[in-house]
């Protein structure tokens, strides 16, 4: 797993290849992520953007970037916390992503980044 702790915000990863949606003869390989953010500041805060940077093994890069997560721009009151799984594919055996989030404190509209740390999606069987 994956952590960072960014001005009170935790984003955590887990990573997990998917074969059952992969297909090797055609270099497509899935990978499943799970998200946690926990807000560890005295105050609610909103995520209102995301923007990934996503690197294959080949050497390709790509960019994601929009509003929420998952279709949602969910608040989170002090201690409160937020997961999600999403996926990604990579035409490699390796690869990986990295990012930020946008956040709005509701109540001073302060907005602030916050650090997606890489995390790395490599095939199983390569690891052999």
């Amino acid at each position: 797993m994956e952590c960072a702790i960014t001005k009170g915000v935790k984003i955590s990863i887990e990573v997990a290849y998917q074969q059952e949606h992969s297909e090797k003869s055609i270099d497509y390989n899935v990978f499943a992520y799970r998200v946690t953010i926990e807000n560890q500041n005295p105050y609610t805060i909103q995520l209102m953007r995301r923007h990934w940077h996503i690197v294959d093994g080949d050497g390709s890069k790509r960019e994601v970037e929009g509003p929420g997560v998952i279709g949602e721009c969910p608040v989170l009151a002090p201690k409160a916390s937020h997961q999600y799984i999403s996926g990604c594919h990579l035409t490699s055996d390796i690869g990986k992503m990295y990012g930020t989030y946008l956040m709005r404190v509701p109540d001073s509209e302060e907005t602030f980044y916050v650090d997606i740390p890489e995390f790395v999606m490599i095939v199983p069987f390569i690891l052999n």
